[in-house]
């Protein structure tokens, strides 16, 4: 880090040292560690509002871009602030406030109010963004305008989750219900937007509602990939009698590190427990066919589990394969 920021983040540890414990000396060993924390906090509190500012940019061109131009609507807190902007007075960036106000308060009791302030400012920020910049009308082609609108603002309701906070706040009243009614996110997700394209339909038009819906999974499914990203990775737990031959295979073959479990079976052929490795690995979605092939090879009567990975960090799978 740079020497400059390196010197005030050692004095503001040493002066919250020195409130916690007065009038005793602060030495070097009880400030590096607060000093670390700091750097860890401030470099991801960058990252994270990076994340912010370009989801609301992408944002803000989705809308005034390709919906707002077209009269076109989504679902969500946005789609409730579009629908209210054609038939009101109110401008998108006051509404778009205003909606999701009552969101970010739920947010603030349920998730938590760091979660709270930063979704009010990605969601004030956004408010200026659709007021101010101006964006080009890209085109009047109505299934582009729901495909590509969708996308960018797809786009930008992900990037600001990655960034630790929502532009879009019915998926806060998706998680409050889904604990209430025990329903899932997706199911209360699904009656909003219902609801609200049910009225799309009555108060604007019915192809209208439709080209939202087609707007609304185009968003959906971008959101889905900027927050669990592209790459798919497959969580893989193998029971096997053969787990050295396993083990050996992984390492040797698909050149990939796996982890080793001391493990018990819970019923023999004696009818007693019995001990037992248990392997674990990733593996990526391209090298499932491969993997399968292998291990049927060595055992066909091996248990498998597989379990998908959202993301993954530190470990061999985004490295290149062991090396020879």
């Amino acid at each position: 880090m740079n020497p400059f920021f390196s010197k005030i983040l050692i004095d503001i540890a040493r002066k919250k040292l020195e409130k916690k414990q007065a009038n005793k000396p602060i030495s070097k060993k009880q400030i590096v560690p607060l000093v670390r924390t700091f750097q860890v906090e401030l470099s991801h509190a960058i990252k994270e509002y990076i994340f912010i500012i370009i989801g609301v940019f992408s944002a803000g061109f989705g809308l005034k871009g390709f919906l707002l131009p077209n009269n076109f609507i989504d679902g969500g807190a946005t789609g409730i602030s579009l629908l209210l902007e054609n038939i009101t007075s109110l401008k998108l960036g006051v509404l778009l406030v205003i909606v999701n106000l009552p969101f970010i308060y739920l947010a603030s009791k349920t998730i938590g109010v760091k979660f709270a302030i930063r979704s009010i400012i990605a969601i004030t920020f956004l408010a200026l963004v659709v007021h101010f910049v101006n964006y080009p009308t890209i085109t009047e082609d109505k299934l582009l305008i729901a495909v590509f609108g969708g996308f960018f603002l797809g786009l930008g309701i992900g990037m600001s989750m990655r960034g630790g906070s929502v532009i879009d706040g019915t998926e806060v009243l998706a998680i409050y219900l889904g604990r209430k009614l025990s329903l899932t996110i997706g199911d209360v997700l699904l009656l909003i937007n219902i609801v609200i394209f049910s009225v799309g339909a009555y108060v604007l038009s019915i192809e209208t509602a439709l080209y939202a819906i087609l707007t609304y999974l185009a968003a959906a499914k971008t959101v889905d990939f900027v927050v669990d990203g592209v790459e798919e990775y497959v969580g893989v737990t193998i029971v096997s009698n053969k787990h050295e031959e396993l083990r050996l295979m992984l390492t040797q073959k698909l050149r990939r590190a796996c982890t080793i479990y001391a493990g018990k079976g819970g019923y023999g052929k004696s009818g007693n427990s019995y001990s037992k490795d248990i392997i674990y690995t990733v593996i990526t979605r391209l090298e499932l066919a491969k993997f399968q092939t292998e291990i049927d090879k060595i055992d066909k009567n091996a248990f498998i589990i597989m379990g998908v990975v959202k993301d993954l960090k530190g470990g061999m799978i985004k490295k290149k394969p062991l090396k020879e």
